[in-house]
């Protein structure tokens, strides 16, 4: 792979990355404003331009270090919950403390949105990081705002102008995508877990890495020696063009300076 497709992957990992950890913490409730509970800041922030000054938006998980499998939630996420108009979660068990949160609480108009069920993503090994999937947002895009316009329908042509523009923000990243895709047809990379599956599987790229090794850093186990063994040889061999890796849970087995 040419060092400009290289920087392409690279620079379109770190613009997701950017829009997951560095969307908005929450905002005052206004008067007459829909009321949006995002269970991660990736999917508050998509409401937050979809919704504009027509939405208030909070999102529980804002830190890029929490772990949602860990999190226990509040009596202030409950309440937040309870009070909101459209409620947004990842699903597949990725934040599966809101299902907690929803059967506590209840609101007859409330629209609730689970992101895996909107891309069809099913099973326990399914990769939760929906995020990722470039070419799917304007679909959960469009969830979200069918949401917003049922809790306020005589703003449809604003949310719909809204959509059209978050659409348009997002060629940028499926142009870089495609042009991945057609310029490194099936290059081989490897990563230190399946963060980035979907956005790697976009791009037409190959996975070397032994899935035993991705699994278990994924999981917070030691993977195998064996398995160890296999991914060291795809660096120091020089069978794969890219390494990517997850800069949020390092260890010394995939820290990248040690390859």
């Amino acid at each position: 792979m040419g060092s400009r497709t290289t920087a392409s992957t690279c620079a379109l990992l770190v613009a997701l990355a950017g829009l997951a950890a560095g969307c908005s913490s929450g905002s005052n409730a206004g008067a007459g404003r829909i009321q949006v509970v995002a269970a991660e800041n990736v999917y508050g922030d998509i409401a937050m331009q979809l919704g504009g000054r027509l939405v208030d938006v909070t999102s529980i998980i804002t830190s890029p270090t929490a772990d949602p499998h860990l999190y226990q939630p509040t009596a202030q996420n409950a309440a937040e919950v309870g009070g909101a108009d459209v409620v947004i979660e990842n699903g597949v068990g990725y934040d599966a403390f809101m299902d907690k949160l929803l059967s506590s609480t209840s609101r007859s108009h409330r629209q609730t949105i689970t992101v895996a069920d909107v891309l069809h993503i099913r099973g326990a090994d399914a990769n939760p990081h929906l995020w990722y999937d470039v070419p799917k947002l304007p679909d959960v895009a469009r969830a979200i705002s069918n949401a917003l316009v049922a809790s306020d329908p005589g703003h449809r042509a604003f949310f719909t102008q809204q959509l059209q523009r978050f659409e348009r923000s997002l060629r940028p990243l499926r142009r870089a995508v495609a042009r991945i895709r057609s310029g490194a047809p099936g290059a081989p990379v490897a990563y230190t877990e399946p963060v980035a599956g979907y956005l790697v599987d976009a791009a037409g790229l190959t996975v070397r890495t032994p899935e035993e090794f991705a699994r278990a850093i994924e999981q917070g186990s030691d993977p195998s020696p064996q398995s160890v063994s296999a991914m060291e040889a795809l660096i120091t061999g020089h069978h794969v063009n890219v390494l990517l890796y997850n800069s949020q849970a390092t260890s010394a087995i995939t820290n990248p300076s040690a390859c």
